[in-house]
């Protein structure tokens, strides 16, 4: 008898197995993207630091936060949160409001060359 064929002959015999697949949902982080959207700044912000944004290291919550805060006025606390972005760990890609595609870096590094632009701008 062939090897294919004993192969063969082997799959067919064994009973049907099933695989367990963890079916729950990856865990998805709320960046506040429809208050920001909505320009509900305030809201954004309280949703934002209700969720922890400060203290994580996710750069998509860090910059939303970052853009929440600078949209309220608080420049400083907008600084801070951008640069933990540039500094966190964790590295993805984020979609940005206009629908393209960017590293999450290089998403907290334009948000903070705009902040700092506009602030030495109005400080003139």
């Amino acid at each position: 008898m062939s090897l294919s064929v004993l192969v063969t002959a082997v799959l067919l015999g064994q009973s049907a197995f099933t695989l367990d697949v963890d079916k729950t949902a990856p865990d998805v982080t709320d960046v506040a993207y429809h208050e920001l959207a909505a320009g509900q700044s305030q809201a954004a912000v309280q949703k934002l630091e209700a969720g922890g944004a400060a203290q994580s290291n996710d750069p998509a919550a860090l910059i939303n936060l970052g853009s929440a805060y600078a949209r309220a006025g608080m420049a400083d606390k907008a600084l801070a949160a951008y640069r933990a972005a540039v500094a966190s760990p964790d590295r993805y890609d984020l979609e940005l409001a206009d629908g393209s595609w960017v590293d999450s870096r290089v998403a907290a590094r334009m948000a903070l060359r705009g902040l700092l632009a506009s602030r030495s701008v109005a400080s003139r």
